[in-house]
């Protein structure tokens, strides 16, 4: 009997032990991961699915919605304040640029394109894009190989292929929505468009591709993990290209706005002034749009009553110095200021004044008072 307990205590004790093993390994094998992406953001995209979690936005209903309107601007990688969009041209170890970013999570069917519809956008599975369509579309090389099962293909684009050189502008599609829920006006950032420009076999100006749209909240996650450069200044890779469209460091130009017609502002307009007045015009009705929604409070009242305040004390102090200058050039040689009678009365009054005091002094007698002997 002791024999046949002293070989089951051993066993019982590596039954016991197993689960613990089994934690500690995984434990290790998720340090180990992390380890991993952080020492390169470029090749580790993964993201969790808590971490996805924390970038959805709940959905506003359309009853909260009694006022939008959806605007499409240009963004020209060419302007100073988009190129945090088109810079690096080469990947580095920590950074890359946008249609980089894109190309790759497209290629990890992380993300999904749509199609470009010129105006008639619908982010539905029915205009989701293959990707080995897009890639024949704009004659971008790649290299197919099989995937674990014989029914997925994976498609892999070497970095030299890539074409974020001719990628020279973006387009995006944003919602201006007032929500009644908090009383405010916000713009939101629903979808960007990678437009080509490509130069054809026979030279000449080069010729504009929309390639397709990609929706901000599938793209948002990743673009938030990746810093970017936003001044020349200061070094600090301080932004993320998820600030950088939240904080509207973007200039973007107003193209075209949902219309019944579904017509650009070239399309309505036949001159750049009248673009460029449209334009403007569009930007102070959102404006004027946001100011209206909030009676002024009693503060600003306030202090356009003292500015109107001071206005009139400052007419008058003004005034009163101009009487004052006048008083004070009519002042008399003794150091006191005559009546404004006497300024009226002129110099004949004056006269008057000397020939009686003289008359008064050849009147009155003139006494010594000194004794005579």
């Amino acid at each position: 009997m002791k024999i046949a307990v002293k070989g089951v205590i051993p066993v019982l004790c590596l039954f016991m032990a197993m689960p613990l093993l089994r934690a500690q390994n995984n434990n290790s094998s998720t340090v180990r991961t992390g380890v991993v992406g952080s020492t390169n953001n470029t090749s580790s995209s993964s993201i969790s699915v808590r971490a996805k979690s924390l970038y959805e936005k709940e959905a506003i209903s359309p009853a909260d919605i009694p006022w939008m309107r959806v605007i499409y601007r240009s963004l020209d990688l060419k302007e100073e304040e988009n190129m945090p969009l088109y810079y690096p041209e080469e990947p580095t170890e920590n950074q890359e640029n946008l249609f980089r970013l894109i190309m790759r999570l497209l290629t990890e069917n992380k993300i999904v394109a749509y199609e470009y519809l010129d105006g008639r956008e619908v982010f539905t599975d029915q205009y989701k894009m293959n990707l080995k369509d897009l890639l024949d579309k704009f004659h971008i090389l790649y290299e197919e190989k099989e995937g674990r099962t014989s029914k997925s293909t994976r498609y892999i684009v070497n970095e030299s292929d890539v074409p974020s050189n001719e990628v020279l502008s973006y387009y995006i599609r944003e919602k201006w929505i007032f929500d009644q829920r908090n009383s405010g006006l916000t713009s939101v950032i629903e979808a960007i468009c990678p437009i080509l420009h490509r130069v054809g076999d026979f030279g000449g100006d080069a010729m504009t591709y929309p390639m397709f749209w990609i929706k901000y909240d599938d793209l948002r996650p990743y673009m938030a993990q990746q810093y970017i450069l936003t001044n020349n200044e200061n070094n600090v890779q301080n932004y993320t290209y998820d600030d950088y469209f939240k904080m509207r460091m973007f200039e973007g130009k107003i193209y075209k706005t949902t219309n019944l017609r579904n017509m650009s502002l070239m399309q309505l307009y036949d001159t750049a002034e009248k673009q460029d007045s449209a334009r403007a015009g569009i930007e102070k009705q959102l404006q004027n749009f946001e100011n209206s929604l909030w009676v002024k409070s009693p503060a600003p009242v306030e202090q356009a009553s003292k500015d109107t305040d001071k206005k009139t004390t400052t007419a008058s102090s003004g005034q009163n110095a101009t009487e004052k200058e006048v008083k004070s050039s009519v002042r008399s040689s003794r150091g006191t200021t005559t009546s404004r009678s006497s300024v009226k009365s002129g110099s004949s009054k004056s006269v008057k004044s000397k020939s009686s005091r003289s008359s008064s002094s050849k009147s009155a007698p003139i006494r010594s008072v000194r004794r005579t002997r």
